[in-house]
């Protein structure tokens, strides 16, 4: 019996997809369809762009003394959003919008400098390195 809500709602999605596609399309006629090349290129351009762009975000992070889970929380976000922006429908559209909207995860954290470094000082204080002009 549980399981029911959960089909139920499965089952309702697309259907509610085409039925909105329909109407939409009998309204606009072809651009509807226009729209879903644009939105369907430009879904599978974020996947793409997220695939070379995940392996450096995550570098960024451990560079930084991070975990690398905040980076891999962000591209699967946006890796789920070019997913979503690739079917074919104006409900997974306004979805996949929401989450490329949605600010990163711990995005308003301030990040702590690391300790070992100390602020506002050199390695060495005693070098002051620099070009000189003597004058008479």
């Amino acid at each position: 019996m549980r399981l029911l809500p959960g089909l139920l709602i499965l089952l309702a999605f697309p259907l509610l997809e085409l039925w909105l596609l329909a109407e939409l399309g009998d309204q606009y006629g072809g651009w509807v369809l226009l729209y879903l090349l644009i939105v369907g290129v430009l879904g599978w351009r974020l996947i793409k762009d997220e695939k070379f762009s995940m392996a450096g975000r995550m570098m960024e992070s451990l560079s930084q003394g991070g975990t690398p889970g905040r980076a891999m929380l962000m591209s699967l976000k946006n890796l789920a959003a070019g997913v979503l922006l690739l079917i074919p429908g104006v409900i997974t559209d306004v979805i996949a919008v929401i989450l490329l909207l949605m600010p990163a995860p711990g995005a308003s954290r301030s990040r702590k400098p690391p300790r070992n470094r100390q602020r506002g000082r050199a390695a060495n204080d005693d070098i002051i390195e620099g070009e000189y002009r003597r004058e008479d």
